[in-house]
């Protein structure tokens, strides 16, 4: 399938904010303020899908399958729209994958952006469509008061400048609950990369959040592991080391994953209790799987603040501690 690479965005352009999982309620009104407020400094224009604000949630906190599909289907055929974000991130994003009209999506090319349960959505759309998506922050992350700059400095240069970015470590981090207090927030210096095994290589990036993707495994939806595929991996707090490695070694069992040739994880939440020591024990536990390929570990991805902003289907390029990323 042909790559499509979606246009930049450009100061005026109209963004487009959808709920394919939990719903704009959840967020307080001055997180949405500040995210549109953020938004708007860039110099774009922020709408809302008309479903966005659902009347009627489920247990997940998200509108009927029918309503989130047609916001989706009408960010991407709306010709004023320039990109769409996901107001959060959810668990039920997964439910839109049999619903949503594909070739509508690859007639429309477009920016579309998110994390976490949106991983479903990225690497679908990419499987079914060739289009690079991204895999960065939400609408509600530009919501934070303190310490988004790494953030939003990041999705810039990505998605307005000129796709590119040579990756550096952030000079601190937080997952804490910013979102019930944006005043008293905890910051923690960051040690930088953990490189686990070294390597070179350069290739096309697919991945996400682990938990989400491995969802999409034995389904048309998951993306191949085409040769030289750059994987990158994050999980949430709930995850430990012995639980990201079983889902990884899911990974490795697909008849594909010889062709990955490089693996970028995504810094683990304080509450996981994931070392370096035990991530370096799972990369030789799986010496055989692995061999010859770098591995570097603890990147502002993930479930924790800073975020990049990664291409799925972009161009990765590995060498050392120096990481490049492209759409």
């Amino acid at each position: 399938m042909k790559k499509i690479v979606p246009e930049l965005l450009k100061s005026g352009d109209e963004i487009r904010i959808i709920a394919p999982a939990t719903g704009i309620k959840i967020l307080s009104e001055e997180c949405v303020a500040l995210a549109k407020q953020r938004f708007e400094t860039l110099g774009l224009k922020v709408t809302f899908g008309s479903n966005t604000v659902a009347e009627n949630w489920d247990m997940s906190g998200s509108t009927s399958i029918e309503k989130r599909v047609e916001d989706l289907h009408q960010a991407f055929t709306d010709k004023n729209v320039k990109a769409v974000f996901t107001v959060i991130g959810g668990s039920n994003s997964n439910q839109l994958l049999d619903y949503i009209d594909y070739k509508t999506i690859a007639e429309n090319p477009k920016i579309f952006c998110g994390f976490s349960d949106i991983t479903a959505l990225l690497n679908a759309i990419h499987a079914q469509t060739g289009l690079v998506t991204f895999s960065g922050p939400h609408f509600s992350s530009l919501g934070m008061l303190k310490g988004i700059e790494y953030t939003i400095e990041n999705m810039r240069r990505m998605l307005m400048e000129d796709g590119k970015n040579q990756l550096c470590p952030s000079p601190e981090w937080s997952d804490d609950l910013w979102f019930l207090d944006q005043q008293n927030r905890e910051f923690i210096k960051n040690d930088g990369y953990w490189k686990l095994q070294e390597g070179t290589a350069e290739g096309t990036l697919i991945g996400g959040n682990l938990g989400t993707f491995n969802l999409l495994l034995g389904t048309k939806y998951r993306p191949e592991f085409k040769p030289d595929t750059i994987l990158f991996i994050e999980d949430t707090e709930s995850t430990n080391a012995a639980i990201f490695t079983r889902n990884l070694q899911a990974l490795i069992q697909q008849p594909d994953f010889q062709n990955v040739k490089g693996i970028l994880i995504g810094r683990f939440q304080k509450k996981s209790n994931v070392t370096r020591e035990q991530l370096e024990f799972m990369v030789k536990r799986f010496e055989n799987n692995l061999k010859g390929m770098p591995i570097i570990a603890n990147l502002d991805f993930g479930h924790s603040t800073p975020l990049l902003t990664i291409p799925v289907g972009g161009t990765a390029t590995i060498g050392g501690q120096r990481i490049k990323m492209s759409v």
